[in-house]
């Protein structure tokens, strides 16, 4: 497997395992993930999946105790090395299975604000549009920029459509956008500059669940679900 490591900061190194967002660098990341997580080494903080990298974050300290002062070098030197050994007796093989989720979401009117400007860029129905958003190909490829928002790759590019020139002070929970060629739903309350269509009444992020607050990971697979307004609020009371 190819990759290469740099450094992020003093307390971070990121593998670099692939330069675009595509299904074959995906696996690679998840399979990393998947590795660190099962065989957490005693100096691991953390580690962040993303688009092509996975970055772990490490405590020097912790580093520096388990060496003996002759054989004291740089940390990142030592975490370098840790993470080659690692990845050297790593084989891809075939993952685990990728979850399927349904996103019921209720398009247009007061919860799709953008639906209709969407629909003109692209000379398209809003019919067409909604339709074309709920039968994509779905994978997670990554969640960030605020708690439990998911990066969702396999979009048609027939409705690809430009993030709005002037950002929303605040977009509510629930709601579901497109950006380019990706579409995404905001767990919670943020700021935000992509084109709203639709909202869902699913809770995203439930700070509340401590094992698992995020309802997407990166591998999920998604299933877009148009729903009527009474069903939205009739599963909105049910969350």
């Amino acid at each position: 497997m190819n990759y290469t490591l740099r450094p992020l900061g003093d307390h971070a190194v990121v593998i670099q395992l692939g330069s675009s967002i595509q299904n074959e660098t995906h696996e690679r990341v998840k399979a990393v993930t998947n590795l660190f997580e099962n065989q957490r080494p005693h100096w691991l903080v953390e580690y962040i999946p993303a688009f092509t990298t996975v970055t772990l974050y490490y405590d020097p300290m912790k580093i520096i105790e388990s060496h003996q002062p002759y054989q004291h070098t740089l940390p990142y030197k030592i975490v370098c090395s840790e993470i080659e050994h690692a990845l050297s007796n790593m084989t891809l093989g075939e993952q685990e299975g990728s979850r399927i989720i349904d996103i019921p979401v209720c398009y247009g009117g007061e919860f799709g604000p953008d639906l209709e400007e969407v629909a003109n860029h692209h000379q398209l129905t809003t019919e067409e549009i909604i339709s074309k958003h709920a039968n994509g190909d779905y994978l997670v490829y990554m969640i960030g920029f605020a708690p439990g928002f998911p990066y969702i790759g396999g979009m048609s590019p027939d409705i690809a459509t430009p993030r709005r020139k002037s950002p929303r002070l605040k977009i509510p929970a629930g709601s579901v956008g497109i950006a380019g060629e990706q579409t995404g739903v905001y767990p919670i309350e943020t700021p935000g500059g992509w084109q709203l269509i639709g909202r869902t009444p699913l809770k995203l992020f439930k700070p509340e669940n401590d094992d698992s607050p995020s309802l997407l990971q990166a591998g999920d697979r998604i299933r877009f679900k148009p729903i009527s307004f009474e069903e939205y609020k009739a599963l909105e009371e049910e969350q």
